[in-house]
């Protein structure tokens, strides 16, 4: 059941769309030829983060976009997003930050991004009450096995230190 299971906040651009450096096509989806950048997504991205023990949710701008446009590439089933309020200064704070721990509701995440810093890994310790694992991925690589491995162990009750 989602509502008891750990979520995981997944970032699309850098995480799923890797940046930088060069990226083979990895698929030939008809959206790609609409935007480019969306030959980067890797199918096989999808039954990985399927294969993890926790709910999947949109932490992006795309919204629900995201469904329309990278669900299918990754042939997973609609996700819920994130729907984002009007911005507003977060100072040194990432401006998603806040905003995710307020919909975590007091339940353990995982916030997959290539943004957050280590102001964010505090504030999140001092303001969430459960465990909570704010993931940088590398954009230029987006999601790798490795990430996945580590979100995995995380989630099977060994989290690693970053």
């Amino acid at each position: 059941m989602p509502g008891d299971l750990p979520i995981l906040f997944l970032d699309v651009d850098g995480p799923v769309i890797p940046f930088g450096g060069h990226h083979p096509t990895r698929n030939s989806h008809a959206s790609s030829r609409e935007n480019p950048l969306l030959a980067r997504v890797d199918p096989a991205l999808g039954p990985k983060l399927a294969a993890l023990r926790c709910e999947l949710v949109w932490a992006t701008t795309w919204a629900s976009q995201a469904n329309d446009v990278i669900v299918p590439i990754l042939g997973l089933p609609d996700l819920p997003y994130v729907d984002w309020p009007d911005a507003d200064e977060q100072g040194e704070l990432h401006w998603k930050t806040r905003h995710l721990v307020e919909w975590a509701a007091g339940r353990p995440f995982i916030w997959a991004d290539d943004e957050m810093t280590d102001i964010d890994r505090r504030w999140v310790a001092r303001h969430h009450p459960a465990p909570a694992l704010l993931h940088q991925v590398r954009p230029q690589d987006g999601m790798t096995d490795a990430d996945i491995q580590l979100i995995g162990a995380w989630l099977a009750g060994s989290p690693t230190v970053e």
